[in-house]
């Protein structure tokens, strides 16, 4: 017979104690800690589904074998190239974002990708099997009502959010890939907690991880995120599953970033682009020419970088504008650039280039919803500050690549190859970069290369003469 016992439960950080606590002393969160009820597994009873194909057993690597190592085709280009290639098949991933980001839609419409070649079955804990229909003939560019045959039969629907009857579902249906919107949704009767409660997702995500790994079904989690923008549930949701995807993007902008932020199977910090439109998620084959579509040439306080996003070199458009004060403080905002970084940069354009920005209020802006975090993006910070307040323009033929240091020297930046070969290949004509440690590094031809020591230099090198 089982055994029950209680415990304390931190709803913010997972934090179990053994009595009820007002704040979580890991977390600091207060009124977090929720009661559960948990039963101990029956003596000789296993609990991993990994039986359900075999006994596991000690092997050697040269016994292992290696014949469904080759990936699952995906037809979308950039959601495959994210995933590092393909699908993997025993695979768990975990694709989370801010409410209305277009998760539903992008798993959707990979469902019915994906169903041209195998068989798929979507649980939809959200949503009723008429919303989802619908979404699914505005994907295919149809009417809703008059589709009878349009839709893949390999794709098949259910909704639900007990994960007995999910596994049944499986048991029957013997997919290949499984997906699951969402996994806060989800929950098991033996559980005495609420579904999205820390015990709940880390234990239905622990037995649909053993369901990949043991029957070879490719799983995908659809996770929500909290007001703070990172994961609900434990932390331990991120380390069960293989690969974490981040949809990222401004809900006013049709843009959206779809970032690896986790990938046993793939390189990490890869980064796919998508259009959001009324027929599902498009993507956007050219990301750098479509953030500088709209530039205006040779207006003050604009430059172009090139940031790195993975393995991918994007050119975008930054923008500043300084105004004097009208309070005592003046403000410093900043939007798609850290925070820190543009404190940094006007302490060192104040200090070292003589700037009185003290007295002005200074905005960074980053075009198309874009967050740059890398330092690279530093001197085309500093130059369209620079530019906006002597409101000289910069010249529209460069691209500003480089870190900016506290003495205001330039710092080197990896990757400088591939950047450059990005902004010759959109025509740019050069580039002002620091300094090369090594003469004998080589850099690609057909752009002119402009090398500062300093940020005055550079500053120098990049804005217009004025007439």
């Amino acid at each position: 017979m089982s055994k029950y016992h209680t415990q304390f439960v931190c709803q913010e950080c997972g934090r179990v104690s053994a009595r009820l606590l007002g704040k979580c002393p890991q977390c600091g969160a207060w009124d977090s800690m929720v009661e559960e009820v948990l039963a101990e597994p029956e003596e000789g009873k296993a609990r991993s589904l990994r039986g359900i194909t075999a006994q596991s057993k000690p092997t050697t690597l040269n016994d292992v074998s290696l014949e469904a190592s080759e990936r699952l085709p995906l037809s979308m280009a950039e959601f495959a190239r994210v995933l590092g290639g393909g699908l993997v098949a025993g695979s768990i991933v975990l694709l989370a974002g801010d409410p209305g980001i277009g998760k539903s839609t992008l798993m959707l419409q990979a469902a019915l990708s994906m169903a041209e070649r195998q068989r798929v079955l979507y649980v939809s804990g959200e949503e009723s099997e008429r919303q989802v229909r619908m979404r699914a003939s505005r994907l295919l560019g149809g009417d809703n009502q008059g589709r009878t045959n349009g839709f893949p039969k390999a794709l098949l629907l259910v909704t639900e959010t007990n994960l007995e009857i999910i596994l049944g579902h499986v048991a029957t249906v013997k997919p290949q890939v499984l997906i699951v919107d969402s996994i806060q949704t989800t929950y098991l009767d033996g559980l005495g907690s609420t579904a999205g409660s820390v015990s709940q997702v880390r234990e239905c995500a622990s037995q649909l991880r053993e369901l990949a790994k043991g029957s070879g079904i490719t799983v995908f989690l659809i996770g929500h995120v909290t007001k703070e923008g990172v994961i609900a549930g434990p932390k331990v949701l991120e380390h069960i599953v293989d690969t974490v995807l981040q949809l990222e993007g401004d809900r006013f902008q049709a843009y959206r970033l779809l970032r690896s932020v986790k990938n046993r199977f793939g390189p990490t910090s890869e980064v796919g682009v998508f259009e959001m439109r009324e027929d599902g998620m498009q993507e956007v084959a050219n990301p750098s020419e479509v953030f500088l579509a709209e530039r205006l040439v040779e207006a003050p306080g604009s430059a172009i970088t090139v940031t790195m996003e993975g393995t991918r070199p994007l050119l975008v458009e930054l923008q500043a504008l300084t105004s004097p004060t009208h309070f005592g403080n003046a403000r410093r905002t900043a939007n798609g650039v850290d925070f820190n970084r543009l404190l940094l940069v006007v302490a060192v354009l104040t200090r070292r280039m003589g700037l009185p920005l003290a007295e002005q209020d200074v905005f960074a802006n980053v075009i198309g919803g874009l967050t740059i975090e890398e330092p690279a993006a530093d001197l085309a910070i500093a130059a369209t500050i620079a530019s906006s307040y002597k409101d000289i323009p910069l010249r529209a033929e460069l691209v500003l690549i480089g870190e900016v240091g506290l003495s205001g020297e330039l710092r080197w930046v990896g990757n400088m190859p591939a950047r450059l070969r990005e902004a010759a290949k959109l025509g740019f004509k050069g580039a002002v970069i620091p300094r090369r440690r090594k003469q004998s590094e080589k850099l690609p031809e057909g752009i002119e290369i402009h090398e500062a020591r300093s940020l005055r230099e550079a500053l120098a090198l990049a804005l217009m003469a004025v007439k």
